[in-house]
């Protein structure tokens, strides 16, 4: 984001407590950039659904301000609203629905004219040319995935949320909206979504943020938050095993394998010096015969589990 363009999303000091004294969100800062692929990771409970559904105004804060382009989302319901589209978890049709009309209907809902060409392109889009005519109760779970989707995006919305999108779908329509999200980028719609899947949160989003027991642990670019967070290591296959690591490699992160075959050494990313050298050098000083050698570096997932991990013991 430039220093002259406002975020789409702001939010500031936003918290939620429900009835019977449930927290769940604790003061959440956060400036949500146009145009951009946000992830938002977190465990079950964190806070990620509450958050979301805080900004499209369907769970009223405790205290706190959100801002969606300009508007306020209590004062400024209306504009902010027409503003979103939400594809929830919770398969939300309506039982006798024939597909195009429930998505014509949603397009309606929030006063945009008719327009039947862009509902079908949608549809196509999300591979339902097929289906338009089909009752939504008839349809496969994924496929009504998909409706939902083009639902949320019947009246052109240029925030898009999605929470959980593909829990429990099949690989295609995940590759299918990926390559959708993909379009609307590039369309100019800022996209904010909830995962378990972190593997496609480090494909696709542009930043990655990490929620934990309602608060914001981290936001950052993804590759500054692996670089950063992440961590690198040397695996050390030995020629024989050993039954400790010698008092002389102390000094080093070293961790022996259960069998005393492997030695693993992990190491700062950022630090002017990695230390291999000097390890390698004191290994062969300690008469440890080395087999091979390879390099690992933490993955999104396992930042993601050491954070939530660090936190839950604070």
């Amino acid at each position: 984001m430039t220093e002259t363009q406002s975020p789409i999303i702001s939010i500031r000091g936003l918290t939620k407590t429900y009835e019977g004294g449930h927290q769940a969100l604790k003061g959440i800062d956060l400036d949500i950039r146009k145009g951009e692929i946000l992830a938002l990771l977190g465990p079950n409970g964190a806070g990620k659904t509450t958050l979301i559904s805080t900004i499209c105004g369907l769970v009223r804060p405790t205290s706190g301000t959100v801002t969606v382009d300009g508007f306020d989302i209590t004062k400024d319901y209306r504009e902010t609203r027409k503003r979103i589209g939400l594809v929830p978890q919770e398969l939300t049709l309506g039982a006798f629905d024939v597909v195009v009309d429930t998505v014509r209907f949603s397009r309606g809902l929030f006063g945009m004219r008719a327009d039947h060409k862009r509902v079908d392109e949608i549809l196509s889009d999300l591979s339902l040319d097929d289906k338009k005519d089909s009752i939504v109760t008839r349809l496969s779970g994924g496929m009504k995935r998909r409706v939902l989707i083009a639902k949320a995006l019947a009246h052109e919305p240029r925030i898009l949320f999605l929470d959980e999108p593909t829990a429990g779908v099949d690989v295609e329509l995940r590759k299918d909206m990926w390559r959708l999200v993909e379009k609307l980028r590039e369309s100019g719609v800022t996209i904010i979504l909830t995962t378990h899947y972190i593997e496609e949160a480090e494909e696709i989003a542009d930043r990655v943020g990490v929620i934990s027991d309602g608060r914001l642990l981290v936001i950052d670019e993804k590759e500054n938050l692996m670089s950063s967070l992440g961590k690198k290591q040397l695996i050390v296959d030995l020629r024989t095993t050993i039954p400790a690591v010698p008092e002389s490699l102390a000094s080093f992160d070293l961790e022996l394998s259960d069998d005393g075959a492997r030695i693993t050494y992990t190491f700062d990313t950022q630090g002017e010096r990695t230390g291999i050298t000097a390890l390698l050098q004191a290994m062969n000083e300690a008469g440890l015969g080395l087999k091979d050698l390879n390099t690992s570096q933490s993955s999104l997932e396992d930042i993601f589990v050491n954070l939530v991990k660090t936190d839950n013991e604070r």
